[in-house]
Formats: C-alpha cells, structure tokens, sequence
C-alpha cells in the first residue's frame, strides 16, 4: 500500500468517525478527561515550577544590587579614609552584623534595656568606622554608618530569599513557595530603594527623611545655636511674645540626635512649664497619596524602635504638655533617597503651618518646643 493510499484511508476513517455523533460525543469526553488527569497531577508541578523561576529572577537581581552595594561601600572607605590596608574583608564580615533585642518576658525596664542595646550598637559601628577608615572626617563618619547599614539591610535580604529559595525547593512544597511569590514585589520594592539610598549616602546628600530636621532648620536660620546633647542641637528666640526652642539633630552628617534627652532637658530646664510641644516629621504615604501632602494630628511624630517615643510621651504626660505633630507624606524609596522637590516644597508649607499652630494654640508669654525629627544628612 502506497503512502498516499494509506493517507485517504485514515482520512476517511477519521470523517466517517466525526460524522457519527456518538463517536465524537466518546472521543470530547476522552479529551476531558486525559484534560482533567493532566491539570490534576501536573498544574501544582507547572505552578511551582513558574514561581520558583520568577524567585530565582528576583534572586539574581537581589544578588547584583548587594554585590554593588558592597562595591560602593568600599570604594567610599578607601576615597575618604584612605586605609593603608584592603578593607574589603572586615567589611565583608560586617555586613553579618545582626542586634539581638532584649527579653520582653518581664516587660518592667525593657525600655532602657533597648536602649543600652541601641547606644552599643552605635558605639560598634561608630568604632568600626573608624578602624576602617581611619582618615575620614569626624563629620563624615554617620555617612559611612548610614551606608553601611544600607549594605547590611540588603544583603540580609538577599540571604532571606535566598534561604526560602532553597527551602522551597527541597521541600516542592507549593503554600511555602507561594508564599515568597507572593511577598517578592514587596521585598524587590525594598530592595530597590535601599540600593538607591547608597548613592544619597555616598554623596552626603539630604534625603526625604530629613524632611522634619529641614523644617526645623528653616525656623533656626539667622539665630545663635547650642548643643544641648550629644549629636543635638537647639535655638531659643522670641517669636510675638512667645519663646521658642527649636530641637534637631546636628548635621551635616547623618545625625537622628537624641531626641528624647534633648525634650526631658528643655522642660526640665523650664521647671516643666512647657506649653507645647510641635514635632515634625517624615511618614510613609498610602498609596494614591501625594507626595508632600502635610497632615496634622496628636503625639509624639517620630519613628524608630519606640524608645524615644516612650520617654517623650512620659515626660509630656507628666508635666501634662500638649503634642502636636506634623507628618510630610512621602514613599518608603522616597524617604531614603535623594529628597524631592515636593518634599522640599512641603517643608516651607510645614513652616507656615507651626508658625499658625502657634499663632493660634498658645498665648503671649508661653514657652513653645518645636522639634523636627529626622536624618540631617547634608542639613545645618
């Protein structure tokens, strides 16, 4: 039989086939089920498969941003400290540097527990800085802190993901995957905006968070100004009958200051007759929200680990004072990189707005504390 006799032959076997509707009924639910057998035994496999390929994507570029990171932390240590040795693996043996909170088993004292951790670990890097770089600029120094911590927050990303990348694989388990699928556009956002905070850190520029410290810097300009705790700084004037005392952190390095201890001295330097209180400071915007937009509200306007907050608001609470507070919207990428103009905008209308609090909030003869929270990262 020729090739194409037998080619007619399956065609008119295949149409006499098709013409009889209770074949073709038979052979659609053939197809259906071998369909379903194969959804139900391979979909989970193809899924799972798919996931973790767009993990490891997310992986690599996770990779090639710590890698780069580290780049340009060593490349500054050896531009501004000008070390005699190679640096590299000191700081590659930093970027594991890990902050064991204290035992919250027995809540009395936690706070100053928390912050003795805190000053430590300040004294570490401070120190560290300074075996590695043993040239650098007594000012530059928080620059150098700040970049390091950029570093060590994306390498520690990079080895998350990566350690829920290898679990997964092992265990082919497909919630556990979905899961790290799931909040991988979460954490690449974080990723991408920690690695953009290295060139605001290794340029000395101002970066959105420094928003409240701009505020505060406005309101100081052209007056005499103290220090009046470590890294902190203030100015007392007048201003229509009324005392002011503006708190920030000294710049232009990447100061945050001691807030807290700045506030308790000021009052009680004042024997606790404070009228108010009006902090300022950057905070994260809801999506659809515009960058700068000013809100108002009540408390203690300051981010961090809470040990701030908390001797602020004991401190206020004793002496009964008011807290205003003053938020200036902005994205988390915004808030760690280069400070926009909207931002910068914003913080002339946030003067206006605690000049108007005060205008219409206090009285001729009140003493009126006006902090501005935030890294002064190439603010005065």
């Amino acid at each position: 039989m020729s090739h194409k006799t037998l080619m007619n032959l399956v065609f008119t076997n295949v149409h006499n086939i098709f013409n009889d509707s209770t074949s073709l009924y038979l052979l659609q639910l053939t197809f259906f089920l071998i369909y379903a057998f194969i959804l139900a035994f391979f979909n989970q496999r193809l899924q799972t498969y798919l996931w973790l390929r767009e993990a490891e994507s997310s992986l690599k570029r996770l990779q090639i941003l710590a890698s780069k990171s580290k780049e340009i932390v060593i490349k500054k240590i050896n531009e501004v400290g000008k070390p005699n040795f190679d640096p590299s693996p000191s700081i590659e043996s930093f970027l594991d540097f890990f902050v064991i909170e204290p035992t919250s088993l027995d809540p009395y004292g936690i706070v100053n527990k928390f912050r003795h951790i805190l000053d430590v670990r300040s004294e570490r890097f401070e120190s560290f800085i300074k075996q590695i770089a043993p040239n650098v600029p007594q000012n530059y120094i928080p620059n150098l802190e700040g970049l390091m911590e950029t570093a060590i927050g994306l390498n520690e990303l990079y080895r998350l993901v990566r350690h829920y990348f290898i679990l997964g694989k092992k265990t082919k388990n497909m919630l556990f995957i979905m899961q790290l699928q799931m909040n991988l556009p979460l954490i690449m956002r974080y990723a991408e905006a920690y690695f953009s905070a290295t060139h605001a850190f290794s340029s000395g520029k101002p970066i959105g968070d420094g928003v409240g410290a701009l505020v505060a810097s406005k309101l100081m300009r052209g007056k005499q100004v103290k220090r009046i705790t470590n890294k902190t700084i203030f100015s007392e004037f007048e201003y229509k009958d009324r005392k002011l005392i503006v708190i920030k952190a000294e710049g232009p390095g990447a100061e945050i200051g001691e807030i807290d201890d700045a506030i308790e001295r000021i009052i009680n330097m004042y024997g606790g007759r404070v009228s108010r209180i009006i902090m300022i400071d950057a905070a994260l915007k809801l999506e659809g929200e515009k960058t700068g937009q000013i809100a108002e509200g009540v408390g203690v306007a300051i981010g961090g680990t809470g040990v701030e907050k908390f001797k602020i608001e004991e401190i206020a609470t004793k002496y009964k004072i008011p807290l205003d507070a003053l938020i200036i919207k902005m994205s988390l990428e915004e808030a760690i990189t280069t400070m926009k103009k909207d931002v910068i905008e914003a913080a002339d209308d946030a003067v206006k707005r605690v000049l108007n609090i005060i205008d219409t909030r206090t009285s001729q003869g009140d003493i009126v504390v006006i902090v501005g929270v935030g890294n002064t990262m190439g603010i005065l």
